[in-house]
């Protein structure tokens, strides 16, 4: 079975229907992105996958769980890395992922994952004055510290100048070297040529088109992501 499993998901604010029939589904391993522009609902569609936000139809599964039946337990098993980091600018790197910690029955071991993550030369630097590529390994950090078995990573590399977006997609693709299911959301073309096994395209609240990046490109006979994608959305 998928290790995710979205069917009909809608989500309304008011008379505006901001995710509408959306379906899609994401296997065990693999580094699934969910494609489009600011406004596609594609953080929207997260945030009910997350419990966060309840959908008012379609059926939501997450490892076998009901995000808003279940949140408490999915909250242990699913690591997220949110759009924006807001964490004090005082708190230093180890007391932030030791704080983090503190909130799993099984954690991480902090020391690894600041080895692993490349941020032991930073584990006393006040968060305020990291860099925007060190502020985003924190970010994963935190969304590790649990030993999750999905990593949700919304609009990752957003902000970052091109040799921190290069560093933090190695970054990514080791998280899921390391066993953790992946779900990206990116409106970031090359980023989702780069590291996505699969991609749903989000436009207008609903899905235009799932696959691999190679079949989305055979589909509609362009040969970047960003061309495809304009030919599947009718947006540049």
């Amino acid at each position: 079975m998928p290790l995710i499993e979205v069917t009909e998901l809608t989500k309304r604010y008011g008379n505006r229907v901001a995710v509408d029939g959306v379906s899609f589904t994401v296997e065990r391993g693999e580094i699934f992105g969910i494609l489009g522009t600011n406004g596609a609902g594609k953080t929207t569609a997260v945030e009910c996958l997350q419990g966060l936000r309840t959908a008012d139809a379609g059926t939501i599964s997450v490892l076998g769980l009901d995000p808003a039946r279940d949140r408490d337990e999915l909250r242990r098993r699913v690591g997220v890395q949110l759009q924006e980091s807001r964490l004090p600018e005082k708190l230093r790197v180890r007391e932030a992922l030791e704080l983090f910690a503190s909130f799993y029955p099984h954690p991480a071991d902090v020391d690894s994952l600041l080895r692993r993550l490349s941020l032991e030369a930073h584990e006393r630097a006040y968060f305020g004055r990291l860099s925007g590529g060190l502020k985003q390994r924190v970010s994963i950090a935190l969304a590790l510290i649990g030993e999750p078995e999905v990593a949700i990573l919304d609009e990752l590399t957003t902000g970052l100048d091109p040799h921190a977006r290069r560093d933090t997609w190695k970054l990514v693709e080791g998280v899921r070297d390391g066993g953790v299911t992946v779900l990206l959301v990116t409106h970031f073309m090359d980023e989702a040529e780069r590291l996505c096994d699969r991609v749903a395209v989000f436009d207008a609240g609903r899905v235009v088109a799932t696959g691999t990046p190679a079949e989305l490109l055979g589909t509609t006979g362009k040969s970047t992501l960003d061309d495809a994608f304009v030919t599947l959305t009718g947006r540049d």
